[in-house]
């Protein structure tokens, strides 16, 4: 009897409208988490200053979101593993937006750090998004569209910057605190419409739900599924000795099941087979390299969009003399901000090119070596202007490293987990 899988399927339906609707929603989660980071390079100086609060103390800001970060991601990424990426969907957004909205009536710093890092761990479920979305879409336009996808993390960065341009100028920090968490609750009442991941409902053994979202995908594109039976099924073991050419392409064309030792699973759960896999002797340099690589782009990235407040502090702190030190101190942050946000457009463009031209590894350390090259000019004091291109090219750079980044890491995982 005739059989199709997952991806063949996926790929005769093509990128249609079904597509389209899921990478807003998904798009739409992930310039909510993109505006509750930036959001650290407005409050943190503000705070600050109301509440007399040290540098080192103004730097827990940051930190215990990123803490809070760290937990998130393992903990959401157990959830949709567990209990469907629908289900990471919808209670990482009510944590997010829930923590975001009582953060701005906090009475005090400390209830701040701690309201904050909760912020940081619902935000920490963001990749369950990207997650979601790609696993909707054919094998082969996926490099493409993971690219899309990450415009609207950018789409976020500049809202969230021109919000706080007008928003503390005429209320303050509080309401940012609180419009900021209104993206996350406008998902919600999209949630019950969303479909669960036909790849997930396959690894359930759901494979009549997941025909049943197929349905639905073929009805919405007004396309129709391959002829035979549907089928999920293991392929074959892959040498992973042999190395492969960076061009060829690492994502599967036909459907690939990750699966793990079904003692250790039914020991410990899959969460952690998942992580003993990983650290196994055969995966654990790739496993290294690739945290390093995350490691390496999000110091790069977010210490950029942190800095960014900091340099127009000291360059404000130069010019304290003047009688509209205030003013011009807020009007520079804001406007600085908004200008390196602006940034990561040309960004996601400069790596859309080069992934193709160079391959991903060429593409990531070219860019992380030029973004190298712009901070360190950086170390002296520059003039506002030469601050500000510096910092705009910079952040380019690191967003298209980070991107392209965001492409490789599932290609390999993918690979190696054959």
């Amino acid at each position: 009897m005739e059989t199709y899988t997952m991806d063949e399927a996926l790929e005769l339906m093509g990128f249609g409208k079904f597509q389209l609707l899921v990478l807003v929603y998904a798009g739409m989660g992930w310039a909510a988490e993109a505006m509750e980071i930036i959001l650290l390079s407005f409050v943190g100086p503000l705070v600050r200053e109301e509440w007399k609060v040290s540098a080192e103390n103004e730097s827990l800001l940051s930190s215990v979101v990123f803490a809070g970060m760290l937990i998130g991601a393992s903990g959401w990424g157990f959830v949709s593993d567990k209990y469907g990426r629908r289900t990471g969907l919808l209670f990482s957004t009510l944590f997010t937006s829930g923590m975001g909205f009582l953060s701005a009536f906090s009475p005090n710093y400390p209830c701040l750090l701690a309201l904050r890092f909760l912020v940081g761990v619902g935000v920490g479920g963001g990749h369950v998004f990207s997650s979601w979305f790609l696993e909707f879409v054919p094998a082969q336009n996926r490099g493409t569209w993971i690219v899309v996808f990450s415009f609207f993390w950018t789409i976020g960065t500049v809202l969230e910057a021109s919000l706080a341009w007008v928003v503390i100028s005429l209320l303050s920090w509080r309401w940012l605190l609180a419009l900021t968490a209104v993206p996350c609750f406008l998902l919600i009442p999209f949630f019950g419409i969303t479909p669960e991941s036909p790849r997930y409902l396959c690894v359930q053994n759901r494979t009549s739900d997941a025909m049943l979202v197929l349905e639905r995908i073929a009805i919405t594109n007004q396309a129709a599924l391959p002829p035979g039976v549907f089928t999920y099924h293991q392929e074959k073991k892959v040498d992973h000795t042999v190395l492969t050419s960076e061009k060829e392409d690492l994502l599967p064309v036909s459907e690939k099941e990750c699966t793990f030792d079904n003692a250790m699973s039914s020991k410990y759960g899959s969460g952690i087979a998942a992580l003993f896999r990983l650290l196994s002797r055969k995966l654990l340099r790739s496993t290294l390299l690739l945290w390093f690589s995350f490691f390496a782009n999000s110091f790069a990235y977010y210490g950029l969009v942190l800095l960014t407040s900091q340099l127009s502090g000291a360059n404000r702190s130069c010019t304290s003399g003047l009688t509209n030190a205030v003013q011009q101190k807020d009007a520079n942050l804001y406007k600085d901000t908004f200008i390196t946000s602006l940034a990561e457009f040309p960004g996601l463009i400069l790596s859309a090119i080069l992934v193709d031209w160079f391959g991903r590894k060429a593409s990531m350390w070219f860019m992380l070596f030029t973004c190298c090259a712009f901070i360190g000019p950086l170390v002296l004091h520059q003039n506002e202007l030469l601050t500000t291109v510096l910092l705009f090219s910079a952040r380019a750079v690191a967003m298209g490293s980070f991107t392209v980044l965001c492409l490789y890491a599932p290609e390999v995982c993918t690979f190696i987990g054959r």
